[in-house]
């Protein structure tokens, strides 16, 4: 197929609407299911590139979580504990340790299941049935993959009463090495971002402390390839192979940092016990659970705990988690790594970032003030690496 219709564009007002290449060649992809829009596209090559990248980086396959050209989640397949289980509600998938794909899924979708709400999927490998298993109870636009084992095709082809879209990527095609876009009439001409993030990249280190074990290396590695494809500004938080808070779009760093640091937090709290023993109602759906925890974790729990509300939701009424008891358990998380994607202009974001229990920063560096950054994470006993690589994408 060389050109695609599309139902509209961005908005319903932006008809007609159409995917073709510049050169006139076929498509290098196939609609499996379902009528993907213009932003699903958007999502669906972006989340691709960013798989693709991260499969090659860190050689685990690798998924990712988008809304609106940013992504929510993105994971390396690393096995899940029972805690992780129950924490990204896929305690019911026994074999899901036997996929490293549905594992990196499952991270993706679980590291802000709130803006992951109505994602676009991208999965680095051939999706299996226990991967599309994960995906089916998730509310989901889409998915786009290398390819599909049948049974796992005709299972997410029963998603959104039929209609749920899935896309087969051409693993082997490669974009030219320039880029262009058009804005209010204006063609707009670059060099592809081609900047290769792996371990090569993170050997400047600047500060005292020169501690990089592999797990952070990995874990920088994957917030580095999120940020690639990510709206700037941008901050990425990750552990344990997945990112776990990404601040996307803000106009300042600080912002970036602040908000990335709340979401990590948020994913941390959740593996606390009186989280993980929230007496939820039977029948209450996924996305009421989400919007539930996110309430009683944040300062907001009255939301959910006002007599009059907690009986839409729990069985019993769940106990406070108090603002004591969420410094204490966040106090003994450490070792998180953090990237970003253009240098730190003043040192209160690793202040903000050591509150998340960071440890490990990439930056690019450059900044008049780059000496007092360095001096914060001295302080801190921070490891910070300075790569020279700036990821601003727009």
């Amino acid at each position: 197929m060389k050109e695609l219709k599309l139902k509209y564009g961005c908005n319903p007002n932006q008809d007609p609407a159409s995917l073709s290449m510049p050169d006139g060649s076929e498509l290098p992809f196939e609609v499996l299911n379902g009528n993907p829009g213009y932003i699903n596209f958007l999502d669906a090559f972006n989340s691709w590139q960013l798989v693709r990248e991260l499969r090659a980086a860190a050689g685990m396959p690798a998924a990712a979580s988008f809304k609106h050209v940013s992504p929510a989640g993105a994971a390396v397949g690393t096995p899940l504990s029972d805690v992780m289980k129950k924490k990204l509600f896929v305690g019911d998938i026994e074999d899901i340790n036997e996929s490293p794909l549905a594992c990196a899924y499952a991270r993706a979708r679980g590291a802000d299941r709130m803006s992951s709400f109505g994602d676009f999927i991208a999965l680095s490998d051939k999706c299996d049935l226990t991967t599309a298993r994960v995906i089916k109870p998730e509310v989901s636009d889409g998915v786009i993959a290398p390819d599909y084992d049948e049974e796992a095709l005709e299972l997410l082809r029963t998603k959104k009463g039929g209609k749920y879209c899935v896309i087969k990527m051409d693993p082997g095609y490669e974009a030219s090495e320039s880029e262009n876009k058009e804005v209010f009439g204006v063609r707009f001409t670059q060099k592809r971002n081609d900047a290769k993030l792996d371990a090569s990249v993170l050997t400047n280190i600047v500060t005292e402390n020169k501690e990089l074990p592999a797990s952070a290396v990995r874990d920088l590695i994957v917030a580095m390839i999120t940020l690639k494809y990510t709206q700037s500004n941008s901050v990425c938080y990750a552990y344990d192979g997945q990112a776990i808070g990404v601040g996307a779009g803000q106009q300042s760093r600080i912002h970036c940092t602040r908000l990335a640091g709340d979401k990590a937090d948020n994913w941390l709290l959740r593996e606390h016990e009186k989280v993980l023993g929230l007496p939820f109602r039977e029948g209450i759906g996924r996305p009421d659970r989400d919007n539930c925890i996110d309430c009683y974790i944040s300062d907001h729990s009255e939301d959910v705990l006002a007599e009059g509300e907690w009986q839409r939701f729990f069985s019993e009424k769940p106990e406070e988690l108090t603002r004591e008891e969420k410094r204490e358990f966040l106090a003994g998380r450490q070792g998180i790594a953090l990237a970003s994607d253009a240098f730190f202009p003043f040192s209160d974001n690793i202040t903000r970032a050591a509150k998340s229990g960071v440890r490990y920063i990439v930056q690019a560096g450059g900044s008049k003030r780059d000496q007092e950054v360095i001096d914060e994470c001295d302080r801190l006993g921070i490891t910070m690496v300075m790569n020279g690589i700036r990821l601003f994408h727009h």
